[in-house]
């Protein structure tokens, strides 16, 4: 099962793609717009900030070949950076996002002794408990963040996972038909991330 995993020099891309090869898949790392169009599904990763994410993506012309693939059904999940450049605007930048998803990344808030930005290993709260990305995860589910933003979509009912870091409650993964992205690594999530890959493979 080959899966395009989008290269635009905002990621990881090694541990994602060790993460997939583990779940069954063989990733081809790419920024070609006809692989990205032939895809069975697209991984979007990210490590970085809002605007040097999108003037990548515009600079490689890919911006219309991934809006085309999540209209066309294409199975898509976008993992940290990748969930947040999904939405309209955010607060981290200027540049307009992709705005697959109607909504706004913001900052978190200060709180006496809240460590920004949120890192490390925390509960995900299933908000779309049945959704077969959560297959067979513990309801305690633990995994590994590290952003010093989230994603507040206008549509509430495509929140699939939400995190509490401090007193804020905020979204940690979204899905909706064929499109999922969440906040959390799962390639540094440990046995419950890599359930998640090879639930996103099993989909495909």
């Amino acid at each position: 099962m080959k899966i395009a995993v989008i290269d635009y020099d905002m990621g990881n891309l090694h541990s994602v793609c060790k993460g997939l090869e583990k779940a069954g898949a063989i990733p081809e790392i790419t920024d070609s717009a006809d692989v990205i169009a032939q895809a069975k599904a697209i991984v979007l990763p990210g490590v970085g900030s809002f605007d040097p994410a999108m003037e990548h993506l515009r600079a490689r012309n890919l911006v219309e070949p991934l809006k085309s693939a999540i209209a066309s059904g294409t199975p898509f999940l976008g993992i940290c950076l990748g969930l947040q450049i999904l939405f309209e605007s955010s607060e981290e930048g200027k540049e307009q996002g992709l705005g697959v998803i109607k909504g706004k990344v913001r900052r978190f808030q200060s709180e006496p002794n809240l460590t920004i930005p949120h890192m490390g290993w925390n509960t995900m709260e299933k908000t779309q408990p049945n959704h077969p990305l959560w297959a067979g995860l513990p309801p305690e589910t633990y995994l590994y963040f590290v952003h010093s933003f989230y994603v507040d979509p206008t549509d509430k009912s495509v929140i699939a996972g939400e995190v509490t870091h401090g007193n804020q409650k905020v979204t940690s993964a979204i899905a909706h038909k064929n499109l999922m992205a969440v906040q959390f690594h799962p390639e540094k999530s440990s046995d419950y991330g890599l359930k998640i890959l090879s639930n996103f493979v099993n989909l495909i």
